[in-house]
């Protein structure tokens, strides 16, 4: 079993994602830092650089100057642990997905993308909200019913507006229709919301936007591709492989083009966040998902894989924050430095 949202791939919700963007003052601060540099006085006195962006032309996509990692870098700066900000600012200097959370999706979103935007890179958002979400484990929750969903969708696009936007749209949702762990009567719903997600993003003329198809450990694409049609892959841009996962690059581009050979040469993109040491093959096999030791930071985020039908390489779950309350975890979703040091450690 590879975890999902506490199940098949892994990925994690960020709780409270809307808190931090969410708000006039953070968002303030994040667009004056977006894309700065430290200054001589600063590099003088020993103060650690501000985290930058990468160069557009490899990884266009936003760096949050102010994340979760970068306050980690300053923390253990101020500590005097240069060698642990070091290897955190591994993570830092890179983009990461924003999960959207489902409170003022509008407001977050908004924060998000104007933030990109005015450092001249894109921003990549995850959608993680739909209805039975997660199966009732670490990650369980979502929309309430179907138009609670169809209305949160509708806020997000509001809030991406015209800007430029990469969407990884609901990580796990289709595995868990094709392993049964979603019940029957859900399916169709399932399936018409994801679809109708697609469509709706769609409409932004600056959104981009993969549907989660899973990973290479689990499943094969004979079982995936038709499932992968029914949530309307052929309106997306694409699909997404690995998320929160940590098969290898290699294994995950094999799976990617068999898959994308059935559902018409679709190109994809690849989380890289966590398989530099490619999967866990110790312990329990039904948790080597969940926070498996001795992992590392993959291959960095950027659009030039050297490959036509792969679309990217991205960091979409975020590196250190825990998968869940597993193997001393904190809760799903909850940034773990100890964890984070060991990934860019590695």
């Amino acid at each position: 079993m590879y975890g999902s949202y506490t199940g098949r791939s892994g990925a994690r919700m960020r709780p409270g994602a809307g808190l931090r963007t969410g708000t006039a003052a953070a968002i303030g601060a994040v667009l004056l830092l977006a894309g700065c540099s430290s200054s001589d006085d600063e590099k003088k006195a020993g103060a650690p650089a501000a985290i930058g962006q990468q160069p557009k032309d490899s990884a266009p996509f936003w760096v949050d100057p102010d994340g979760t990692a970068a306050r980690q870098v300053a923390g253990y700066a101020d500590d005097g642990e240069g060698r642990s900000a070091e290897l955190i600012r591994k993570i830092a200097r890179q983009p990461v997905g924003e999960w959207i959370g489902p409170d003022n999706p509008e407001g977050e979103v908004k924060g998000v993308t104007e933030a990109a935007e005015k450092a001249d890179r894109e921003a990549l958002l995850v959608l993680y909200n739909i209805p039975h979400r997660d199966c009732g484990q670490f990650s369980k929750g979502g929309a309430s019913d179907g138009d609670t969903y169809r209305a949160w969708v509708e806020n997000v696009a509001k809030g991406v507006g015209d800007r430029r936007a990469t969407v990884i749209l609901e990580p796990d949702a289709l595995l868990h229709l094709v392993d049964g762990c979603t019940p029957q009567e859900f399916h169709e719903e399932r399936y018409d919301l994801l679809k109708g997600a697609v469509q709706r993003l769609k409409r932004q003329p600056g959104t981009t936007v993969y549907v989660d198809a899973g990973n290479a450990g689990w499943q094969s694409p004979d079982a995936l591709f038709e499932p992968l049609q029914r949530a309307g892959v052929g309106d997306a841009d694409g699909f997404a492989v690995n998320v929160s996962n940590f098969q290898t690059t290699a294994a995950s581009t094999d799976f990617g083009k068999r898959l994308s050979a059935k559902v018409g040469d679709k190109p994809f993109v690849i989380d890289t966040s966590r398989n530099g040491n490619g999967p866990y093959d110790g312990g329990d096999p039904a948790e080597n998902w969940c926070n498996p030791p001795g992992r590392a930071l993959g291959e960095a985020p950027t659009t030039k894989t050297g490959d036509e039908l792969v679309d990217a390489y991205l960091w979409i779950k975020r590196p250190g924050e825990s998968d869940g309350n597993c193997k001393g975890g904190p809760n799903a979703g909850e940034w773990w430095p100890e964890y984070a040091l060991d990934l860019a450690g590695q």
